[in-house]
């Protein structure tokens, strides 16, 4: 007998018989051929669906890998299958005896079979998909791959978690890319006593708007939250397009916030002990006189050059001028600082106001199409903008910076917050726009173009016509008979 005859007797000898088909090692080497065959396929089906043809049906990247994983899955069990029953293996007998294994082997494997489960859960849901930056039990990162069995989350130093599926299931999970990646940071901060709230909350606002990553909608805010043993303690929200930078930011605005503290001489204080010393001369040890002497000097030295101060110039503005420092505070927290170049445009003629304006420094020079000459210039410490805005009309002009100039923006919905909390700016508003001035020329024969003031010549008509506007944008009659 020859040796390939040999081979083919072993390769052919029945080791049990599996119903009408008998067990040999070709029918197992040719089994496991097949099966080989189909989990490679499955894994190109997935790479395939995963990486091009999802691609081209635009769907995103979680949903990508939960839509090639799950058809993957299935394609797969159906080869495997297909497989046997080409081998001759009975799928309803094999079924029994599977179903019968199962049970024991689930109660062996009950921590496999969960994490299975959960997997199966986490890809039909979609409710985490790979991409999404997640905290969980003191974990953060983002999710690499969603199988079936555990999860790899991406930490930020690099390293590849990986995490139970069961574990995202049954435990609560911050998905901060649910619906997108804005998320709010708090930064807490403390100054020492005797430093001014108002001017903290200026300058914390103004810090919040230095980092460019800071969304302007929603706002920042400023909590006052207490006084603590040694601070007043003060807490910044600000909110941010991607919430998984928030440690840059933080960082960043915390560089900012010290940086403005020390130019406004904002000093952030440490816990203090108060020391008596019994001497029965009277007299303290000179050390402690000269080191107190030099704490004095240290603590009273304010830098020459500030910061303009928001509140200080709204305080020259008539609108502004018989405000409290708590309606201040509410409308130095309505509004932004906003820089521009020489030449630059802050509005075109014709243009939907959006908001008002206070010059911080340099100039804003106001024209006009169809005038040849400048109509007015705006100067540090000027308000201007709100007439548009109250009365619900395009800009008339087209202004634009001269030279180099920093503008503090109240946003038009903030403004009109003001007014309803603040009715005598409504009043004061009404008051300064029926004074003749020659600007308001130009709004009057507009109004009357628009069809809205017919009798445009009467100046009482224009001052009706201005309160019943205010009375309907903000349901104020306070003022009406003045």
């Amino acid at each position: 007998m020859t040796v390939l005859e040999i081979i083919h007797q072993l390769l052919n000898t029945s080791l049990v018989d599996a119903g009408s088909e008998k067990i040999t090692l070709l029918w197992i080497f040719k089994l496991i051929l097949a099966l080989i065959l189909v989990l490679g396929m499955t894994t190109l089906c997935k790479k395939l669906l995963r990486g091009y043809v999802l691609v081209q049906l635009k769907f995103g990247q979680g949903s990508r890998e939960a839509i090639s994983t799950l058809i993957s899955y299935c394609f797969g069990t159906l080869g495997f299958l297909f497989v046997l029953s080409v081998n001759g293996l009975n799928i309803a007998s094999l079924a029994v005896v599977l179903g019968g294994l199962g049970v024991g082997v689930g109660f062996g494997l009950q921590e496999i079979t969960r994490n299975l489960v959960s997997g199966l859960a986490l890809l039909v849901e979609g409710k985490l998909q790979v991409g999404d930056y997640v905290e969980f039990g003191g974990l953060s990162g983002y999710i690499k791959e969603i199988a079936m069995r555990s999860t790899i989350i991406q930490t930020f130093d690099g390293g590849d978690i990986v995490v139970p599926n069961s574990r995202l299931v049954g435990n609560e999970v911050l998905n901060w890319s649910y619906k997108n990646y804005t998320g709010k940071i708090h930064l807490q901060i403390g100054v020492a006593y005797g430093s001014d709230p108002i001017l903290v909350a200026e300058t914390l606002l103004n810090s919040a708007y230095m980092e460019p990553r800071v969304l302007y909608e929603p706002p920042p805010r400023v909590i006052f939250k207490g006084f603590g043993d040694s601070s007043l303690e003060f807490e910044l929200w600000v909110w941010v397009n991607r919430i998984d930078e928030g440690i840059s930011v933080r960082s960043s605005l915390n560089y900012i916030i010290e940086h403005n503290f020390r130019q406004l001489g904002i000093q952030i204080p440490f816990p203090q002990r108060e020391l008596w010393v019994r001497n029965s001369d009277g007299r303290l040890p000179k050390i402690l006189t000269d080191e107190a002497d030099e704490a004095t000097l240290s603590t009273a030295q304010i830098p020459s050059s500030q910061p303009i101060s928001i509140r200080h110039l709204l305080k020259q503005i008539p609108y502004f001028r018989y405000a409290s420092d708590l309606h201040l505070r509410e409308v130095i927290e309505a509004g932004y600082r906003k820089l521009l170049s020489d030449t630059e445009i802050l509005f075109k003629e014709g243009e939907l106001a959006k908001a008002v304006y206070i010059v911080l420094s340099g100039g804003i020079e106001v024209n006009a199409a169809d005038l040849a000459q400048c109509m007015r210039t705006y100067r540090s410490g000027d308000f201007f903008g709100e007439t548009p805005i109250l009365l619900d009309v395009t800009y008339l002009a087209t202004a634009q910076a001269i030279g180099e100039t920093s503008l503090f923006v109240i946003p038009k919905r903030n403004f009109e917050k003001l007014l309803k909390t603040c009715p005598k700016l409504a009043e004061t508003f009404t008051r300064e726009l029926s004074k003749g001035q020659e600007e308001y020329t130009r709004l009057r024969q507009h109004l009357q173009n628009l069809g809205l003031l017919k009798m445009v010549e009467q100046q009482h008509s224009f001052v009706r016509w201005v309160q019943s506007r205010l009375e309907q944008l903000f349901k104020y009659t306070g003022y009406g008979n003045s």
